[in-house]
């Protein structure tokens, strides 16, 4: 029969007590270490002569150390466990950084407690789970960009763009098209919004791959 070793890294006390209570009455998920905060768990770990966890359902706002910062942590301790995230977080950025550091799914809290258990066993066969709204983000961002009204620049504006990769000043933009510096960086301000960029070095680099 397969068993899942599971450490729960939670701080909420209601949250941490239903998923021990749900996840313990499985006879096949042993729930071998509850930690608050990835603190504890290091400090629990240290302290035991032996833990066997195979996987790991950790939250990302926890006191002191974030769980994305504890991945690294918890892979130093356990690196053959799957980590698997479970927050009230679901930005791009996070889900990310959570994957690239080494968790393999990430699970939102609105998630029922059957759906997390139904997740926990696909993870432990060897798969990866996401909740459909995280699965939609990940997708989202890898799908072609539709272009948005306003996005594509005016003619004027690949000239300024010509501009700036020839290495020319805002003055000497004006000058070239007679016109004011601040005409020249009310352009710049659509420019960046257009290309959603940030910076003079982020259009130079997209106009030269082609991108502009």
């Amino acid at each position: 029969m397969e068993n899942i070793n599971l450490c729960l890294i939670e701080d909420e006390p209601v949250i941490r007590e239903s998923l021990q209570g749900y996840f313990g009455a499985n006879p096949s998920i042993s729930v071998n270490l509850v930690a608050n905060s990835v603190e504890d768990f290091l400090e629990q770990v240290t302290k035991s002569i032996r833990l066997d966890i195979n996987l790991v359902l950790l939250d990302i706002g926890l006191p002191g150390m974030s769980g994305l910062q504890g991945i690294r942590h918890i892979r130093q301790k356990f690196p053959e466990a799957d980590i698997v995230m479970l927050t009230t977080f679901e930005e791009e950025e996070k889900i990310f950084k959570a994957l690239c550091a080494g968790a393999c799914s990430y699970i939102s809290k609105r998630t029922s407690l059957v759906k997390i258990q139904e997740a926990l066993f696909v993870v432990h066969r060897g798969g990866s789970y996401m909740s459909p709204s995280i699965a939609r983000k990940i997708a989202g961002h890898f799908m072609p960009k539709a272009a948005k009204e306003g996005d594509t620049l005016t003619p004027r504006q690949h000239q300024i763009v010509d501009a700036l990769v020839d290495g020319l000043s805002y003055k000497m933009i004006a000058d070239k098209l007679d016109i004011s510096i601040d005409t020249v960086r009310d352009h710049i301000k659509r420019i960046y919004r257009a290309l959603e960029v940030n910076s003079k070095a982020e259009v130079i680099r997209k106009s030269l791959s082609g991108e502009i």
